[in-house]
C-alpha cells in the first residue's frame, strides 16, 4: 500500500494518536479490547468477519508489530529507512543518532519478521487451531534499542552516535537528501535512486517516537503449536544483507 493510500484511509492525525500514549498494560494480549478510536485495521477485521458470517468461510487474523523486511515503495518500511540513513550519514559525515524517544531507547520493544509472518499465515491456514483466531505475531524475543542501535550501525559500517536524550526525527532530516541520495546511487551503481521508493521518515518517526513500551504476547500461538522463533538482530542484518545483494545500498 502507498503512502498516500495509508494517509488516505486514517491520516497523519489518527495514525498519531494510536502511536502515542494508548494506556495498555504490557503484554499486549489478544484479548484486550480495541482502541477507543477509529483504525482501519479493524475496518478490515469487520468486514472480514461479516463475510465468514455471510458465506461460511473461517478466518484468522495476524496482530504484528512494526514488520521488518525486503519491500520497496511501501509506507511503512523502518528496516530500508534505517538502512538508507545510515548510508547517506555515512557518506557524508553525518551522526548515526536513534531518531526516537526515550523511552523507546530504554524500554522493552520488540518487532515481526516478515518471514515469521509469513510462516505464521500458513500455519493458521493449515492448522484446525488457527480457525476463527486473532493471534499476536512477533518475533518472540524482546531487546532494547540502545542494546540495538549499535549493532545495526556496526554492520552499516557507521559508528553510532550517542544518543541525546531527545527525539531527532528523521523526516526533517531527509526532506532535502534526495539528490544527496541519487548521488550515492551513482556513485556506488546503485539499483534505485529514488529516496522517495525508500524512505518512509515518517512513520518511522512515529514508530520510534512512541512514549510507550511495547511488548506483544505469544502464548495464544504457542500452546497452539507455532513454536517458530527469530532473532531480531537477525531480522535486521538479513535485510541489510538483501539490500545490498539487491544493490540497494552500497557495500560496507
Amino acid at each position: 500500500m502507498s503512502q498516500d493510500a495509508i494517509l488516505s484511509l486514517k491520516g497523519r492525525p489518527r495514525f498519531h494518536r494510536f502511536c502515542g500514549r494508548a494506556g495498555r498494560e504490557t503484554p499486549l494480549r489478544e484479548e484486550m479490547p480495541r482502541l477507543p478510536f477509529p483504525n482501519f485495521y479493524y475496518a478490515q477485521e469487520d468486514e472480514l468477519f461479516e463475510a465468514a458470517r455471510r458465506r461460511g468461510f473461517t478466518w484468522s487474523v495476524h496482530r504484528a508489530h512494526t514488520t521488518i523486511g525486503y519491500a520497496l515503495g511501501n509506507a511503512m518500511n523502518m528496516g530500508v529507512t534505517l538502512a538508507v540513513h545510515a548510508t547517506i550519514c555515512r557518506e557524508t559525515g553525518q551522526p548515526f543518532v536513534f531518531p526516537g524517544s526515550a523511552q523507546q531507547w530504554d524500554g522493552l520493544t520488540d518487532v515481526t519478521d516478515a518471514r515469521l509472518l509469513a510462516k505464521h499465515l500458513e500455519w493458521a491456514a493449515t492448522t484446525e487451531a488457527g480457525r476463527d483466531q486473532a493471534f499476536n505475531v512477533v518475533n518472540g524475543d524482546i531487546f532494547r534499542w540502545r542494546w540495538l542501535w549499535p549493532r545495526l550501525a556496526a554492520d552499516l559500517g557507521i559508528e553510532a552516535a550517542p544518543y541525546p536524550g531527545r527525539p531527532t526525527p528523521l523526516a526533517p532530516r531527509l526532506a532535502d537528501a534526495g539528490p544527496t541520495w541519487a548521488g550515492i546511487a551513482a556513485r556506488y551503481g546503485l539499483s534505485e535512486p529514488d529516496l522517495g521508493r525508500l524512505n518512509s521518515a515518517w512513520h518511522t518517526d512515529l514508530d520510534l517516537g512512541r512514549e510507550i513500551e511495547v511488548v506483544t504476547d505469544m502464548t495464544k500461538s504457542r500452546l497452539a503449536g507455532f513454536l517458530e522463533y527469530q532473532p531480531t538482530l537477525g531480522s535486521f542484518l538479513a535485510l541489510f544483507a538483501r539490500l545490498r545483494r539487491e544493490r540497494i545500498i552500497p557495500d560496507r
